[in-house]
């Protein structure tokens, strides 16, 4: 037996390694034959594989796990349309190969909804990278120092989606355009992208010093793209006022802060992914 589990080991199958002595008192005590026996192994490796591909996938994704989509306060966004946000969640898109932007002022919820529609990625077993924008041009722009490029840019060219945080936080810098607009390029019609911006798309020739630049990558986000508008109140300003108990005696606001309950949208989407 202990030779067994020892070729294992170096088969690298764990759980039938670990699940060994189990499941062979379960065969003589059941009476299976070897057929069923072989299955039930072959099953606990299959789960614990599918168990550890998620652990692996959600630490590498860099998401926030609190970010969840159950958390999204909805009623202090009304105009967010429900059904399109978890037609989101449902990850057709990256396998259209198609993008999402997020297009608000600060703290009304983009990055939230992206973290939030990442999650559902992970699950679904996409590979995701969650980056703030500049980040990722200031790597790619280092790695050209230390001949670590064509390394650095695979690692924003394999994920299956691909989330660009804060565009337009502050200006790009002239160097990083190039970076920039080759990532978008190379992921054109081959992988998919969720974008927050506080920025409105007129306002990206200023962001990037550069209309025609600014035009190309337009053009290539938006192509197969949904575009997701949020002009609603920050949550952060109202958390703050909620903190200071400035909501305390206006029965309406105090509401909000409940949590809501849950659509039939939602309903229908949490049975859809049982």
């Amino acid at each position: 037996m202990e030779n067994l589990k020892t070729q294992l080991r170096t088969l690298k199958i764990a759980a039938i390694c670990q699940n060994l002595e189990l499941r062979k008192r379960y065969a003589l005590q059941h009476k299976i034959g070897y057929i069923e026996f072989l299955e039930l192994l072959v099953e606990d490796e299959m789960a614990n594989r599918q168990t550890n591909g998620y652990i692996n996938k959600l630490r590498e994704s860099k998401l926030d796990t609190q970010k969840v989509l159950d958390c999204y306060d909805f009623s202090y966004q009304p105009q967010v349309d429900k059904r399109q946000i978890y037609d989101l969640a449902s990850c057709r898109f990256i396998d259209q190969k198609h993008n999402v932007v997020f297009m608000g002022k600060p703290g009304v919820g983009k990055t939230h909804l992206a973290h939030a529609i990442g999650l559902e990625a992970v699950k679904k077993g996409k590979r995701v990278l969650f980056i703030h924008t500049n980040e990722m041009v200031e790597k790619l722009y280092s790695s050209r120092a230390d001949g670590s490029y064509a390394a650095t840019i695979q690692k924003f060219l394999k994920p299956d989606l691909l989330i660009l945080d804060e565009l337009g936080f502050k200006k790009m810098p002239q160097y990083s355009m190039e970076d920039f607009f080759e990532i978008i390029r190379k992921r054109y019609e081959n992988g998919s992208m969720i974008i927050t911006t506080n920025r409105n798309f007129e306002d990206w020739g200023t962001l990037f010093g550069d209309k025609v630049i600014a035009s190309a990558i337009i053009d290539r986000i938006v192509h197969h793209a949904t575009i997701v508008k949020l002009n609603g109140n920050s949550y952060r300003i109202k958390n703050l006022l909620e903190l200071n108990g400035m909501f305390e005696d206006d029965p309406k606001e105090k509401s909000k802060r409940g949590r809501p309950k849950k659509s039939e949208d939602q309903e229908n989407y949490e049975n859809n992914n049982e």
